[in-house]
């Protein structure tokens, strides 16, 4: 007989949940150990998503974030309804989940010591789309920029304008377009950061009109998807198409930087552009 038996009933199931699996290269990496590393693969280097307030404290000085206009709310114009539910539970489903009132956070804060405007998409709230609270919190922390002359700056993760609020979510496109413009008339700084992913009407928009564009490795950076690209000019795109990498070669980047340098990056753009 075996030197040792137990019965089933006085097995512990696996803890699964200290574990994470690389979507990149299936690595299995201990959860503590990849949240350590900024939710960055050690093995392949593969950029896993960041919520808003993680991407924030990674960012600026400790104890400097303010958040700002925290009642803002999608709205509901259509009463937009398919066959999955009406919008106005999947965005109480998504604050729920997110804890979270919309897609991006917003407020003042620190890098370097320099202060800046913040904006911060979450992809976890109904995939980081633009909404019409989306635009008006992008909007006033514009208006905020410019009021205090101070940098403005963007991280983006998005699949785009979202559809329950028809044409008002794409024209979030052109509002937070036009108050990023404002900027200029004083030179204050715009700087856009793309992350994984960001695309549809959030790339055609303000994420691509930094006065410089930067992107972590790796981001998948678009408007319209691969697949119907391919089907409408009936050729075969490269495998690298819509990357950072992709983009930075074809000049429509100025840099790729990867998470752990991103605040030391920014600090040195910003202290440079502070002397200007």
């Amino acid at each position: 007989m075996p030197w040792f038996t137990r019965s089933n009933k006085e097995r512990k199931p696996l803890k699964e949940d200290i574990w994470i699996a690389c979507k990149r290269c299936n690595a299995h990496v201990f959860k503590e150990d990849w949240h350590n590393n900024k939710n960055v693969c050690p093995q392949c280097g593969y950029h896993g998503k960041l919520t808003a307030y993680e991407r924030i404290g990674y960012t600026l000085d400790s104890g400097t974030f303010k958040e700002m206009d925290t009642t803002i709310t999608p709205a509901d114009p259509l009463s937009f309804v398919d066959s999955k539910g009406s919008y106005a539970d999947k965005a109480a489903a998504a604050r729920a989940k997110s804890g979270l009132n919309e897609s991006v956070v917003t407020g003042t804060g620190k890098i370097g010591g320099i202060s800046v405007a913040l904006a911060v998409m979450d992809f976890r709230f109904l995939g980081g789309s633009l909404g019409g609270g989306t635009g008006e919190k992008i909007h006033r922390a514009a208006c905020y920029a410019y009021d205090h002359r101070v940098p403005y700056i963007i991280f983006s993760a998005s699949g785009g304008a979202r559809m329950h609020e028809g044409i008002l979510s794409l024209m979030q496109m052109a509002k937070t377009c036009a108050a990023i413009a404002r900027l200029k008339d004083r030179r204050i700084p715009y700087l856009s950061v793309m992350t994984d992913p960001t695309t549809g009407g959030v790339s055609a928009s303000f994420a691509t009109i930094g006065d410089i564009n930067i992107a972590e490795p790796a981001a998948l950076i678009g408007f319209a998807g691969r697949r119907v690209i391919e089907q409408t000019i009936k050729q075969k795109l490269p495998s690298d198409f819509q990357t950072s990498e992709f983009l930075l070669q074809h000049g429509f980047l100025d840099m790729i930087v990867p998470r752990d340098q991103m605040r030391d990056k920014l600090t040195l753009i910003l202290q440079y552009l502070s002397k200007k």
